[in-house]
């Protein structure tokens, strides 16, 4: 392992300079990783105990309200590490060449695999210290003497981010092959008797079995984060079994150049990108939903307050809104940069058919327009349904809230959450657009 890590190490200091985009998008992630692991762990360490946090309006004083905010960063770490995997997908223009030279060396191909992982390492290490110089002044400025136990999970989380960022890069590579001709190519394993689907839907049922004994037995963090894989696998068998439909549907009728190109992409590899339309999908009906509890909560805050019936000052609910309107909208930014990253390493991967593409008369502009309408297409239904299920919570919270009374309010805003996400996600994918122009080169095709 010291040897490949050496190894990694080298290739990463004599990359090409159009490659260190990568290291940055890393380095990001590994930062924003870090900082709610330390947010996390330093909250834990106060235990249960009451303090006076200067921070947050009285909401971080009490055990109960901790909880909440802990078990609300550890859910932020599952499209942070699926980010940091994302960005050690990127096959980048000179990456995979690298690869083969250690293939034609006499390498195998499972330590070529870990070599490429192991390059985000570094990266991680850089933004998880990153993280670190920020936090501790900032925790020694708001806590004059902290705990030994906070200490060690700060260390911990400090360590154990590049540790998690390569093990997420060696994941994400588990499948790639880098031939020695220069080619890097995804295998999927031989389906026979049951198939992968069938171990993911035995493992989805003792995720779910373990989600209900845990809530039976009083413990509400595993059955959250049970229930947030479950819901996160449904989003990807969704995406993915609507992604191959659309392409389908589309290559039987469509007369466009364009919508042909995306549709055949789609129905040849519809779970391409289900992972990160899947987090999209999820935070939509989040964010849809959350919308309209926070419209029907502050109604209520504000008629107790005329009443004068509110048992507190009212800043401490409208910080938690506010932290979890927070917690929402930065989900979403990983979502979006992930879907961004994946668009980017998907041309990078496919750049000897599409420069083959151009090479027989294709115009470059199709070829943008199928990369746009590879995200619009598959995304559009998700995301409608993911509005509808968002707003229907939010009115029947409301319903709830009135005890079906007349006069409860409805939360048109939430509305436009569907709207704005599929336009950020747009963006993102045209975001990736500079990359075509790189891929399409007429060099590429003398790589096999």
């Amino acid at each position: 392992m010291r040897t490949d890590l050496r190894l990694a190490w080298l290739l990463v200091r004599g990359s090409d300079r159009q490659e260190w985009w990568r290291v940055a998008l890393t380095a990001a992630g590994a930062m924003c990783a870090t900082g709610l692991g330390l947010a996390a762990v330093v909250l834990a360490a106060l235990g249960r105990d009451q303090y006076a946090v200067p921070l947050a309006h009285g909401l971080l004083d009490q055990p109960g309200e901790r909880n909440g905010v802990i078990l609300t960063l550890l859910l932020l770490q599952i499209p942070v590490l699926g980010f940091l995997g994302q960005c050690a997908r990127i096959g980048a223009v000179h990456r995979d060449r690298r690869l083969a030279s250690l293939r034609l060396a006499g390498a195998e191909a499972g330590r070529v695999r870990r070599i490429a992982a192991l390059e985000s390492g570094p990266a991680c290490l850089l933004g998880s210290l990153l993280a670190v110089a920020v936090a501790v002044p900032v925790l020694l400025s708001l806590w004059s003497r902290p705990t030994a136990l906070a200490w060690a999970g700060t260390a911990l989380v400090a360590a154990g981010v590049p540790i998690l960022g390569s093990a997420a890069g060696m994941l994400a590579l588990r499948r790639v092959v880098a031939s020695p001709l220069g080619r890097v190519r995804r295998v999927r394993p031989p389906r026979s008797g049951r198939g992968p689907g069938l171990w993911l839907l035995g493992g989805l049922v003792l995720v779910a079995v373990a989600a209900v004994a845990a809530r039976a037995g009083g413990w509400t963090a595993p059955a959250v984060l049970g229930a947030v894989v479950l819901v996160g696998a449904g989003a990807v068998w969704l995406v993915g079994a609507l992604s191959g439909l659309t392409g389908r549907l589309l290559a039987r009728r469509t007369g466009s150049p364009a919508v042909l190109v995306a549709a055949e992409r789609l129905r040849e590899d519809p779970w391409a990108a289900a992972r990160t339309h899947a987090a999209v999908t999820l935070v939509t009906v989040v964010g849809t939903g959350y919308l309209g509890v926070r419209h029907v909560l502050l109604a209520d805050l504000y008629a107790m307050r005329r009443r004068g019936e509110l048992g507190a000052d009212l800043s401490f609910y409208t910080t938690g809104l506010d932290l979890t309107a927070a917690a929402i909208v930065l989900a979403l930014l990983i979502a979006v940069a992930a879907l961004a990253t994946g668009t980017a390493e998907s041309l990078a991967t496919r750049r000897r058919g599409l420069a083959a593409q151009v090479a027989a008369g294709v115009p470059r502009a199709v070829l943008a327009r199928a990369v746009l309408l590879e995200t619009a297409l598959p995304l559009a239904l998700p995301l409608l349904l993911a509005g509808a299920g968002g707003t229907a919570i939010g009115v029947g919270y409301g319903r709830l809230a009135v005890h079906g009374t007349r006069g409860w309010p409805v939360p048109y805003a939430a509305l436009l959450v569907p709207v704005g996400v599929y336009a950020a996600c747009l963006l993102a994918a045209a975001a990736s657009l500079p990359f075509l122009r790189r891929s399409v080169r007429p060099g590429e095709l003398r790589y096999a």
